[in-house]
């Protein structure tokens, strides 16, 4: 009984580790609020974007790339009502959930803030104050934060991008852009303009099934969220840390439970991580039910190694987006493939995905042409 008594304290400490007199998370069941601060799931406060009480940080095994934006993801769920899991597809959350993704940049290391300057970097040591705590806003630029939110007729999605000052975030349901500067450790810089979308256009991506085009979270399934998570009271498996506080129910030991590599793991191989890289940024397209069916070139992890996924594939429509190349994959030769084409591209009715980017991921696209480039095999070309 003692040991059980432990555990849910320590439950509810990791739960209740960055709320420092914030009010509850205010579940709104209708209308679009005009500040992320009304939903009191994430807020600004004493130099931190601080966690309320339940609000559930996460991290994805290979994440979506987003203009080498770092993120900060969270669920809430009001008390006693929990998630269903599923062994492939997003789990069942109840009404009520609120998932929230926070897009924000560390600083440049030794330069003042400049809002228009961030740092291109995968290093994630000073973004947290601490392990299960919020964002020190001294190191870091916010951008945005966009909310998933469960009503009782189905997924509504909102957008909100910070101030100048980085005290709140107001709802922008038209979208935005930002002009921006990365800034690498070499002192390298590129500008671009960070797109936030309107709210319209989160169905291109949220939208599981087409022919409906309803919303969908894409990160909470279980081989993207099956892996480790440092929280407030230590290092914990994420599927185990939702069942023990109570969020999800029915999922299997992680040893038993599906998992997408890290694309990069090197200890991983290439064929795996190559396939969870396309799996987060394509797959929620390219699949037989997603806004790019008909296609006919499927890349969620569920797909089999054939034609299926671009292998020697004609495209379906020529033109701008093939770059005159005649397959999606040409085995061993990426530089006469339609895939790292798109990928390569930063130009609007080339690039792939459509939305979600405006930089070319470098590091992203050197690991597809490198499993491309290792692939055998030769493609009937007709004259």
């Amino acid at each position: 009984m003692w040991m059980r008594g432990l555990l849910l304290w320590f439950a509810l400490l990791s739960l209740a580790a960055c709320h420092h007199g914030m009010q509850p998370v205010a579940f709104q069941t209708q209308g679009y609020p005009q500040k992320l601060s009304d939903w009191h799931v994430v807020e600004a406060r004493d130099g931190l974007l601080q966690l309320n009480e339940g609000v559930v940080p996460y991290e994805l095994n290979t994440p979506l790339f987003t203009d080498y934006a770092h993120k900060l993801r969270t669920i809430w769920m009001p008390k006693g009502v929990s998630a269903r899991y599923s062994p492939t597809d997003t789990f069942d959350f109840p009404v009520g959930t609120i998932i929230s993704k926070t897009f924000f940049y560390p600083l440049p290391k030794g330069e003042a803030r400049n809002t228009a300057d961030v740092a291109r970097t995968y290093d994630t040591s000073r973004d947290f104050a601490g392990p299960g705590q919020g964002l020190k806003l001294a190191d870091v630029h916010l951008v945005e934060t966009r909310l998933l939110v469960r009503r009782k007729d189905g997924w509504i999605a909102m957008p909100y991008v910070w101030n100048a000052e980085q005290t709140e975030a107001l709802l922008a349901r038209t979208g935005d852009v930002q002009a921006l500067t990365l800034v690498n450790d070499n002192g390298e810089r590129e500008n671009f303009n960070y797109v936030v979308p309107d709210q319209s256009q989160c169905a291109s991506c949220h939208a599981r099934d087409w022919t409906t085009r309803a919303l969908q979270p894409i990160g909470p399934k279980a081989r993207h969220l099956n892996r480790d998570y440092r929280y407030a009271d230590g290092d914990e498996n994420q599927l185990a840390h939702l069942m023990r506080v109570g969020y999800l129910t029915g999922a299997p030991l992680p040893a038993d439970a599906p998992r997408n590599a890290n694309w990069m793991d090197a200890h991983a191989s290439l064929d795996a991580r190559a396939r969870a890289y396309l799996d987060i940024n394509c797959g929620h397209c390219h699949n037989p039910k997603g806004a790019a069916n008909t296609t006919g070139l499927t890349l969620d992890i569920a797909t089999p190694e054939d034609r299926h996924i671009g292998l020697c594939k004609p495209p379906t429509a020529a033109g701008q987006g093939t770059g005159d190349h005649l397959f999606d994959i040409m085995p061993g030769r990426p530089d006469d493939s339609i895939l790292p084409y798109r990928l390569g591209s930063a130009e609007p009715g080339t690039m792939m995905p459509e939305i979600g980017r405006s930089t070319v991921h470098k590091e992203g696209l050197a690991l597809i042409r490198a499993w491309i480039a290792a692939q055998s095999g030769e493609c009937l070309i007709l004259h």
